[in-house]
């Protein structure tokens, strides 16, 4: 072995990677140059994301009574692009909230050049009376251990070597990471190689997102799975410039897990209300949809049936099975019910859309 290798758990290994000197998600092109999220797919003021964020922001601000100050939260914000489109949509179609609005974007990256003075920025959650809080592909990235069943069974942590990638077994898996691979991701006298990504980090930084609402609506968008549906050998991944590379945890790549989603909405206190729906159903809730313009419109107005089929074009890209329509999105409110449109979601049976709180 090397004398310059270091073996660390993935959680250690994946914080430098990311986050540390010169880290992954710290340098000037951001998420955008390596892959492509729902925020990426429609990007622009007039962009149906943007627009469906912003219907959600009425429908909390209308549950709350219109209060003075509506804060909009984006954690794991990227470049701030997602809350830029939010506030000029704002300002436009909707002048009056918007003078109520305060949007704060959350991200360990310095401000960027030309965001709009009116997105705040910084690298921690404030505290909110009354807000929106929004984490796309935030927690996926919240740096987790990964757990693996040896010969005999038992769970021990993975140990990677920080420059290539190599891996070994380490110690038996122990403390509050046992309790939860217990509770949440069994691995006792699991067949040999099997795994488990430790989600507790994620738990804990769920349930303090969640906590700085005073009053509203958080809601986190992710690939995400529940207990009966775990990948046998986890889901550790990692991409560069738009393509999946071998997960080494050097800084030249993202590395990324699903989230066990059950586990992270189950953590946070005094929640009213929580359900969990594909982006494909959230989506079409908050008005986009994908069918395309009729042909008749070609003719009569040739530049609005442009912006109709570019809009139909991104509705599905945005609603697509099996790509950005699979993300899970799963809401929580804190001190009022969920809008009334949420709340009609709520059935039983076919396994996607589950209020855990029932």
């Amino acid at each position: 072995m090397s004398s310059e290798q270091v073996w660390t758990g993935w959680r250690v290994a994946t914080e430098r990677a990311l986050y540390g000197p010169a880290g992954f998600f710290l340098g000037p092109e951001g998420p955008a140059g390596h892959f492509r999220t729902s925020v990426h797919a429609s990007p622009q003021a007039s962009g149906l994301f943007a627009g469906a964020l912003l219907e959600l922001v009425r429908q909390v601000d209308e549950g709350l009574g219109r209060p003075a100050e509506l804060v909009v939260t984006d954690v794991g914000a990227g470049r701030g692009e997602l809350l830029a489109a939010l506030g000029s949509r704002a300002r436009a179609e909707v002048p009056e909230l918007a003078r109520r609005l305060v949007l704060r974007a959350v991200e360990k990256a310095a401000r960027p050049e030309g965001l709009p003075a009116w997105v705040g920025w910084g690298d921690r959650i404030e505290p909110s009376a009354h807000g929106v809080l929004f984490a796309n592909e935030w927690l996926d990235n919240v740096p987790v251990d990964i757990a693996e069943a040896d010969a005999e069974g038992v769970a021990r942590l993975v140990l990677v070597d920080r420059t290539t990638g190599e891996e070994r077994l380490g110690e038996p898996v122990g403390g509050a990471e046992a309790t939860w691979l217990a509770r949440w991701w069994p691995l006792a006298d699991a067949d040999e190689g099997l795994r488990a990504e430790i989600g507790l980090p994620r738990d804990l930084a769920w349930a303090g997102a969640v906590g700085s609402l005073g009053r509203g609506v958080a809601v986190a968008v992710d690939y995400a799975h529940t207990a009966d549906a775990r990948p046998p050998f986890g889901s550790l991944a990692a991409f560069r410039r738009g393509r999946e590379v071998r997960p080494v945890p050097d800084g030249s790549c993202d590395l990324t897990s699903h989230l066990a989603l059950d586990s992270c909405l189950a953590a946070p206190e005094n929640v009213v209300h929580s359900l969990w729906t594909t982006q494909r159903d959230a989506l079409r809730l908050l008005g986009v949809r994908g069918s395309r313009p009729p042909l008749a419109l070609a003719s009569s107005d040739p530049a609005g049936y442009l912006r109709a089929l570019a809009a139909a074009g991104e509705a599905a890209e945005l609603t697509a099975s099996g790509g950005l329509g699979s993300f899970a999105w799963g809401l929580q409110s804190v001190g009022m019910p969920l809008p009334g449109p949420w709340l009609d979601l709520r059935r039983d049976g076919d396994g996607r859309l589950l209020p855990h709180d029932e």
